[in-house]
């Protein structure tokens, strides 16, 4: 009859763990969906330095412009013929995402300028230049 009693007093002494667990996994996906991802361009770049740079909020479409004046979104080469129709699909994906163009200190301004009408012409009016900060 001890065994019993101690088995039984054992069992109402556990800690039951699934409210804690049904909380950790709540949260979990509260925190996946919220969570805003950034896109990568796919290069490292040399940006040019300026004095007046600004902190960008928003900024989730990074395309990056190299020194050799190629044009890489989401980790991939792109053609500069096909650079709106990436944009268009990039922000559909996030209308509130704003374009981070990051050219290269040795790269075409003509490049760069073509980078920046497509954008506008994807319909994304907030387009910027990323820099360094002196």
């Amino acid at each position: 009859m001890g065994r019993r009693n101690k088995a039984a007093e054992e069992e109402a002494q556990a800690i039951d763990l699934t409210p804690m667990l049904d909380v950790v996994f709540i949260m979990l996906i509260f925190f996946i969906v919220t969570a805003s991802f950034i896109k990568e361009a796919g290069i490292e770049i040399d940006r040019p330095e300026a004095t007046t740079a600004m902190l960008k909020k928003n900024a989730n479409i990074l395309i990056a412009v190299s020194s050799s004046n190629e044009v890489w979104i989401d980790k991939s080469r792109v053609d500069i013929r096909s650079v709106k129709g990436s944009i268009e699909r990039l922000h559909a994906e996030n209308p509130k995402g704003a374009v981070v163009i990051q050219a290269d200190d040795d790269s075409n301004i003509e490049t760069l300028t073509k980078v920046a009408e497509a954008a506008r012409e994807a319909g994304v009016l907030d387009v910027s230049v990323s820099t360094e900060k002196k």
